[in-house]
Parts: C-alpha cells; sequence; structure tokens
C-alpha cells in the first residue's frame, strides 16, 4: 500500500546549521562540516526552523526504508558536526616491538612482526591522529571517514599465512565514540 505523503523530523540543536543544495546536505557546527548526496527522486528534504523534515512522495516500503536511512544519515551528520566522532585503536605486540608514527598524513608502522619494511597508509585530512604509547585515537566530524580510516589501519597490519591464534600482533579497535567494544 501507497502512502500519499510521509515525514520524518529532525530536530537540529543549536549551533548547528544545515544547508540543502538540490540533493545535497551540508551540516556545519563548532567541529567542522560533513556533506552528502542521496540519489533517491523521490525523498524530499528541507529545513523549517530548527528541524530537519523529510518527507517522501508516494511513499511504498522501498521509500520507507530510505526515509529512516536518510534521517539515520542525518542524526549522524548533526552528532559528528556537534562533538566530534572519536574511535580508540590498541597496539598489540608480543616479540618484536612496533613503532607507530604520523608523516603528515601517512601512517607508518615499522617492525611489524619483525619486517624490515614499514608498513604504511594514508588517512583522510579531516581525520586527526593521536599516537600515545599504545594507544591511536582517531577523531572527526565524519562518522565513515573516521571509521574507514579505523579499518585502513587494521587492514594494514593484517597477518596471513600464520595463525592467527598464535601470532596475534596488531592494531586493534577497542573503543567508538566512548563505548567500549
Amino acid at each position: 500500500m501507497k502512502l500519499d505523503e510521509l515525514k520524518n523530523t529532525v530536530v537540529i540543536p543549536e549551533g548547528v546549521s544545515i544547508i540543502i543544495n538540490g540533493n545535497t546536505i551540508n551540516a556545519k557546527g563548532p567541529h567542522g562540516e560533513v556533506s552528502r548526496k542521496w540519489n533517491n527522486p523521490r525523498i524530499f528534504v528541507k529545513v523549517d526552523g530548527n528541524n530537519a523534515v523529510i518527507i517522501a512522495k508516494n511513499a511504498s516500503k522501498k521509500e520507507k526504508r530510505m526515509l529512516v536511512t536518510v534521517k539515520a544519515h542525518i542524526k549522524n551528520m548533526i552528532d559528528g558536526v556537534n562533538k566530534n566522532n572519536e574511535c580508540k585503536l590498541k597496539i598489540c605486540s608480543s616479540h618484536f616491538p612496533m613503532q607507530v608514527a604520523m608523516e603528515g598524513n601517512t601512517l607508518v608502522v615499522k617492525n611489524f612482526l619483525g619486517e624490515k619494511v614499514a608498513r604504511k597508509t594514508t588517512l583522510p585530512k579531516d581525520v586527526q591522529v593521536k599516537i600515545q604509547g599504545d594507544k591511536i585515537s582517531l577523531t572527526g566530524p565524519d562518522i565513515e571517514t573516521v571509521g574507514m580510516s579505523v579499518s585502513k589501519i587494521e587492514q594494514l597490519c593484517r597477518i596471513t599465512n600464520r595463525d592467527r591464534r598464535i601470532f596475534q600482533d596488531g592494531i586493534y579497535l577497542i573503543e567508538k565514540n566512548g563505548r567500549a567494544l
């Protein structure tokens, strides 16, 4: 059964502004700016005072799902620019001590499992990295770029062709937005 019009709202807190330009949403806040596109022609977003109203015309099940998805993306954007997204990783090494350093936008891992060649990965510019002892902290306004950076770091230290029960060295995610994993 199709509905003529389906609405959903997201409250915009003080200090955060949302600008809609065609099918692009821009959110600005004290911690930065995030923009996102969506490609569904039946979903419209408009700002009404301090609310973002998401409207679906001729809403079937597909549009209802997309409406809730767009609402979740807008909430994540608002949370990210209002208070940064933060992930913490732990450096685990048993026999060979790993050395992790930042060189510009590149994270460099030296002496991983005794390897002579350093492993490197490039991280986005809007993600701030702090290395303190055996902990790495990543912060940024966009939840997706922070999560992608965590994934790149974990994949950088992935162990292949060895028994993972024995060789447990690597860099692993331990905390996400204040919630321990």
